[in-house]
């Protein structure tokens, strides 16, 4: 989609893409130009990352979850979240292992745990138009068997924006350490939490930080997706296994950036609430646009979905009728099985809100009603 719209030369709302528009914090953008003429960052070196970004990664995620990490034993970089990811994932799980993920959830989280040689199983989110998603709980425990391994996990998930509650965090945690499971928490977006909505992280409940692998980026929190870094925050008994397979993959992302995501994460915690009160703005606008349409209320993240089976059609033909109308946007066809190709997806965070109050009209004029 993001193709068409650049071939295209017009002027398309673009909602297609996880980018967005607010820019890095400035000390970042500097950071990264100072690294451009160091010496010492034009470096493979050190293998694991960066010291200053792995102790800053660690503090980060030690202070989310209230379990204390090291950057020198329980961190390594990589090249962005996704990378890291999949080198969790192919330091744990084998050949045929099941994985539980939620429906909907990411194409990309789903496809690397195929890569791996694992299977996905789907845990579904329950709907209700102009409602928050839920966590379908009895779902999740109909999920696990014994061949499951991990589960990878999102809060706020893409691309519903769902968060879980504490109450799905403590079933989460009850299966996992019932079934001795491992807990891949994707935390792209962590603290990108809507109406007040506390961060949650799972690590300090009982018994699972000893199973709990937490993988954060640089791309959504601190606005720093070309700088392709993230970050692996594990138990040190993991700690062999991902370094081995982070080494024979990719080894670590580019010097130059390394710092510069250092110095963002530094400061995000002075900045992030001003990004996440426009990122509110902005979800409010799409809702107030599509009201009366059967879209889900996301809790956080930068996207929302809308269920176009109401009407007949699924989200691919949704995103060829929105192309006629100016609007750029992601059919959800292999973002799960309850909830897929049913859906179509919005991304809010690269787009304004004088811009976004133009979606309402053209929505409509695409579903012709």
């Amino acid at each position: 989609m993001g193709s068409i719209a650049d071939a295209s030369g017009a002027d398309f709302l673009r909602l297609e893409n996880l980018d967005v528009d607010i820019p890095p914090d400035e000390a970042a953008v500097l950071r990264t130009q100072r690294a451009a003429v160091t010496d010492a960052d034009n470096s493979y070196l050190p293998f694991v990352g960066q010291r200053r970004l792995r102790d800053l990664a660690a503090q980060h995620v030690s202070q989310v979850s209230g379990v204390a990490y090291s950057g020198e034993r329980n961190c390594v970089i990589s090249a962005g979240g996704l990378s890291g990811i999949l080198n969790v994932l192919l330091a744990t799980v084998d050949v045929g292992d099941e994985v539980i993920v939620t429906d909907p959830t990411y194409a990309g989280l789903i496809n690397r745990i195929r890569l791996a040689g694992a299977v996905p199983t789907f845990a579904s989110f329950q709907f209700t138009s102009g409602g928050r998603w839920k966590l379908n709980r009895d779902a999740m425990r109909r999920q696990v068997s014994e061949k499951t391994r991990a589960m990878l996990l999102m809060s706020p998930s893409m691309p519903s924006g769902a968060c879980f509650d504490a109450e799905d965090w403590d079933v989460i945690a009850e299966l996992c350490v019932a079934g001795d499971l491992l807990l891949i928490l994707d935390s792209a977006m962590d603290r990108l939490v809507f109406d007040n909505r506390p961060v949650l992280h799972p690590a300090a409940l009982a018994g699972m930080a000893p199973r709990t692998i937490t993988v954060g980026s640089s791309a959504k929190e601190l606005r720093m997706i070309g700088w392709r870094v993230g970050w692996i925050v594990a138990p040190e008994e993991f700690m062999p296994d991902i370094v081995a397979v982070s080494l024979a993959n990719v080894v670590v992302p580019v010097g130059i950036a390394q710092d510069a995501v250092a110095t963002a994460l530094e400061s995000s915690y002075a900045s992030i609430g001003g990004y996440v009160s426009e990122l509110q703005r902005r979800r409010d606008t799409v809702m107030a646009q599509l009201e009366g349409l059967p879209f889900g209320a996301p809790d956080g993240g930068w996207s929302l979905l809308l269920r176009v089976s109401d009407f007949g059609i699924d989200g691919e033909t949704m995103s060829r009728r929105l192309l006629d109308q100016g609007v750029c946007a992601t059919a959800m066809t292999g973002w799960g099985t309850t909830h897929g190709e049913q859906y179509i997806r919005f991304v809010f965070a690269n787009e304004p809100v004088a811009r976004l109050e133009l979606l309402g009209a053209r929505v409509r004029q695409a579903l012709s009603i």
